[in-house]
């Protein structure tokens, strides 16, 4: 097994679509559709449906499945990545790992994590740690 490497890349998120589908008391529970570009170690774009549940205070649990298509390292192929994390004072700090036996072509054996932090600016910078198994 290949040693684990960092990943550096840059992401824009596009394309948000959120619904709620329940609300009491102030708690709100909503769906959100949204779209990735990332350029840099991983080149491509995904699809991630979130499920969040929005506190009277406004913070936010959320959890998380992205499907990522395109290269890593200049390896093609594609993976799921399942996060959770929450969001409080403007910033969603999330943990992410990739979902064993979904990676296709080259990206097949790809194992690996990311933790990262987004607030509201256009571009996003995130570390994978990653191996190819």
């Amino acid at each position: 097994m290949e040693t684990t490497r960092e990943v550096k890349a840059v992401f824009s998120v596009s394309g948000w679509d959120e619904q709620p589908y329940a609300e009491a008391d102030g708690v709100k529970l909503a769906k959100a559709r949204y779209t990735k570009r990332y350029r840099g170690d991983l080149e491509g774009t995904s699809v991630t449906e979130s499920l969040m549940v929005y506190r009277t205070d406004g913070s936010a649990t959320f959890v998380e499945l992205e499907r990522f298509e395109g290269s890593v390292l200049g390896k093609s192929g594609s993976f799921v990545i399942h996060s959770d994390g929450e969001y409080r004072a403007g910033f969603a700090d999330s943990r992410g790992h990739i979902v064993p036996g979904t990676g296709t072509g080259e990206l097949r054996t790809l194992t690996g994590e990311t933790p990262y932090r987004v607030g509201h600016a256009p571009e996003h910078p995130v570390v994978f740690r990653l191996a190819f198994g």
